[in-house]
Parts: C-alpha cells; structure tokens; sequence
C-alpha cells in the first residue's frame, strides 16, 4: 500500500493535477467513460443489488452525469481567487483567498449505492486538483472490480488510482498518510477510519448514517405523504442511508398510515412484490440475517415475508413499536418500517433530541408554522419536508452529517470546497515602510490609540475614502516618526 501511495504522491508533486485546463479534460474523460460504458456500469449495478438497468440509471447513472456538467460549467468560476475585505493597515496590499487542492486524497465508497457514493466525491476531488486513491466497497464486488478496469482506462493512471480489497487491504491503506480522506458508510467504521487518520492528523469527511425519523401530522395529506414515504424506504429495497428508518404520528393516524403505505407498495410494485423489476434485494447473506433479527418480538402489519435463497425481504411495516426494542437501537438499512405512536409534535421533538443526531429528519403537515418549529427545534444532517430523500438530488445544498451522522459536506461547488484548502494570501509591498511604525517597539498610547482606529473603524467604500484613508495613514507615520525622536 505504501507503494501505491507514494505513487500517486510523486505524480500529485510533478503538479500536472492542477492547472485547469488538465480537471476539466479529466473530468470530460470521466463523464465519456460513463457514456460509453453504461451498459457494463448498469449491469455491475445490478448484479450486486438486483436492480434494473432503469433504476441504476435514475438512481446512479443520472447524478453522476448532472454533476459532471455541473462542475465542467462551473469550475472555471470556483477556481479563481477571490479578493478578500482588507483594513485600513492594508489597503494598499493585494489580499486574496486562492483555492488549493489539499495533496493526496482517500476515498471509500459504500456498497449501497456503489458508483454514485465513489464517484461522485471523485468528481469533486478531481476538480479541485487532487491525486486520488479511490477504494470501492468490496461487497458490491462486481461494481468494485468494474471501476478498477474502466477508470485507468479514461483517467491518468498515476493520479487516480484503484485500490481493491477487504478489511485488510483497507486497514493497510488507513496506515498510509493522506491529505484528506472520504469515507461513506457505517459509524462503527467511521469510528475506526477517524481514529487512523488522527494518527496522522488528517482531516476527515464522513459520511455516515443514523435513524432518520419521519413525522407525520395530523393535519397532513395522509395518500400523499403516505405514497412519498413508501418510495423512500423500500427504495433500493431500503438500504439508503437517508431512507425514513421509522415514523412517529399518533395513535389515532397509525391504522390509517399502514393501509395507505399498503396501498402505494400495491400501485409501486404489484400484486407479486417478489417479481417486481422494481424491488431489489438485499446485499448479502449476513445483512439478511441482520435485519431478520429486527423483526424478532414484533408486531407486523403487513409484510414480514422473507427468502433467504434469494434475500428477499418484502417491505414490512411494524406497529406500536416499542423505543427500547432492537429495532429502534441501531440504522435498520433494510425495508422495515417501524411505528411509534406519540401524542402529538412536542413529543415527537423530545423523542428526536433524545437520541444521536441522524443523517435526515422529515416532517409531513400543511401547517408550516409546525414544520419550521420542528426544524428549528430538532438537529439532522438535512431536512425535506412534505417529502423524503429529495433534498439529496439537489446539488446547491451541501450534503452531509451532524453528530454521530457524520461531519463535512459535498456535492456540486460543496464537494470542490471540501477538497480544496482555501489559502489566505497577502502580498505586500517593500515601500511606505513609515507606516509601519505603529507596529514596532517600542510601543506607546499613541501607538495604541492609532491602531485601535486603523484596525476598527469601518469606512464606505469609493475612491474618496480612499484619498482619506491614504492621508490618514500619512499623517499617522509623521506623527509616530516625530513621536519617536
């Protein structure tokens, strides 16, 4: 692994990474590869997850190529410097912020979603300059060994490089120093990748999980909100990090919304869930056997059927679960939809703020005075109201974690900030050295009293002040030199 490091670090040191004009024809490279080989991408896809073509496209393929664009349009802009407020001490100096790559960079997919969760944090890496490692979850095996043949084929080979392999191969890579790395997944491993990159004081993104709650009012569009709610969790058979992992409503709504998430499965997925093109399964035996477990003591309302020849697990909805049980104590990453009943919204926000902070919070009401409480009265990573998993889609929001949901942000112009470091720059002149006096020893009240109004008055802009400015600043260097004889 040391090898594979030090590679990428002598190509990131020849620079070839940064100039622009090399992202941009890197990323164009990026966005063919995934043009001219999305048949081989969408089959990978779905050998690991049972997923149609259709869906690995909607869910995967489309996002990669939105943001792509994105970036290619936008770049050229997020590149430049920007100028930066200065005092009146250094007016005459040019000040700006010169945005960086950060060096060498790790990154580490997840298997739920496993191109978009690599690629698209490549794509941000790669825009901001960087030399990448990128290592694919080795339990989306199919999709892990495609994106190590396809991508040296499009990008260069010395920069962006795959690294394939299990808990071993990923325990080596975490010893190696890196400038920054990026790791979506579970907390339990995000525990372990922040532990290793504290070792080298790297930074850290993760990009975790948690039990995202979802609250339905009872002044609500109950089809609705019920149609939206059912889409989200079982979704990719339920294993999406922001999937609504349980809903709180009262007693009084818990019948209604079991019939009318029945009701949307019916519309969704047919008569014959099992056959459905549009129901996938669930990734391997021991995730099977996981959620299994969850269902141990509890009450189904509806589904709870299983195949562990196939891992099918058909959407299941529990009712009047208890807070204490399994299934309320750990990310259920499967189509298990639990129901805690309370007794109206200020519960609920007690219930949320008792626990860790999850990846996303939803709320379902017609009454936005009770949807901008619950915001400003819970904490998540994100928030949808009146919908689910939405606000992910939309690349001017940064997406991300709080808490024990994870920390740092990306997608679009959020994923370039995250990879870059920002550089404060300062370039002075040799000359007007008289005005300098007010900061050299020794010092004096009217040393004090003459920088207490350089650095704290606030003057309007425009060429008038800055006439006034520059024969203060005059005046201020005569009097400290006079005051110093």
């Amino acid at each position: 692994m040391e090898r594979h490091v030090q590679r990428v670090r002598d190509a990131f040191q020849t620079g070839r990474s940064r100039p622009l004009r090399f992202r941009l024809q890197q990323l164009e490279a990026l966005r063919r590869m995934v043009q001219e080989r999305e048949k081989d991408i969408l089959a990978a896809i779905a050998s690991d997850l049972c997923k149609s073509e259709l869906n690995a496209y909607s869910q995967e393929v489309i996002t990669i190529l939105g943001e792509v664009d994105l970036v290619l349009e936008k770049l050229p802009e997020w590149v430049t410097t920007k100028p930066a407020q200065k005092n009146l001490l250094t007016m005459l100096d040019e000040a700006y912020v010169q945005p960086e790559p950060l060096g060498v960079v790790l990154i580490i997919g997840a298997w739920n979603y496993p191109f978009v969760l690599t690629i698209q944090p490549l794509i941000g890496a790669i825009a901001a300059g960087n030399a990448v490692i990128i290592k694919p979850s080795e339990i989306s095996e199919n999709t892990a060994n495609l994106l190590a043949r396809l991508l040296p084929q499009y990008l260069d080979q010395d920069l962006y490089v795959v690294v394939n392999g299990g808990i071993d191969e990923t325990t080596e890579l975490l010893k190696q120093r890196f400038d920054h790395i990026f790791y979506t997944g579970n907390t339990a491993v995000g525990k372990i990748v922040m532990q290793a990159a504290a070792k080298h004081l790297t930074p850290v993104t993760l990009e975790l999980g948690g039990k995202s709650p979802c609250y339905i009012d009872k002044d609500c569009d109950l089809d609705i909100a019920c149609r939206r709610i059912a889409w989200g969790k079982y979704m990719n058979c339920g294993q999406t990090c922001i999937a609504p992992d349980y809903v709180l409503c009262e007693l009084s709504l818990q019948n209604q919304v079991v019939q009318k998430i029945k009701d949307s499965v019916k519309e969704f997925y047919g008569e014959n869930i099992k056959e459905s093109p549009d129901y996938e399964r669930i990734i391997n035996l021991h995730h099977f056997k996981r959620i299994l477990s969850l269902l141990e003591g509890q009450k189904i309302a509806f589904g709870g059927d299983t195949d562990e020849a196939t891992r099918y697990v058909a959407p299941t909805i529990l009712t009047d679960v208890d807070p204490e049980t399994k299934v309320m104590q750990e990310e259920i990453f499967g189509p298990i939809l639990p129901i805690v009943p309370v007794k109206n919204a200020d519960e609920a926000i007690k219930f949320i703020n008792e626990r860790e902070k999850p990846l996303a919070f939803y709320v379902f009401s017609h009454n936005n005075k009770l949807v901008r409480r619950m915001i400003d009265s819970t904490s998540s990573g994100g928030v949808t109201a009146n919908d689910v998993i939405m606000h992910f889609t939309l690349s001017s929001l940064p997406f991300g974690g709080v808490g024990s949901s994870g920390m740092g942000a990306y997608h679009g112009k959020h994923s370039f900030d995250t990879f870059s470091h920002h550089r404060p720059c300062l370039l002075k002149s040799l000359k007007r050295e008289g005005a300098n006096k007010l900061r050299y020893p020794p010092n004096s009240q009217s040393k004090v009293n003459w920088a207490k109004f350089f650095l704290l008055k606030r003057f309007s802009k425009g060429k008038l002040s800055l006439l006034l400015l520059a024969f203060l600043g005059f005046v201020a260097a005569v009097l400290v030199k006079a005051g110093s004889y």
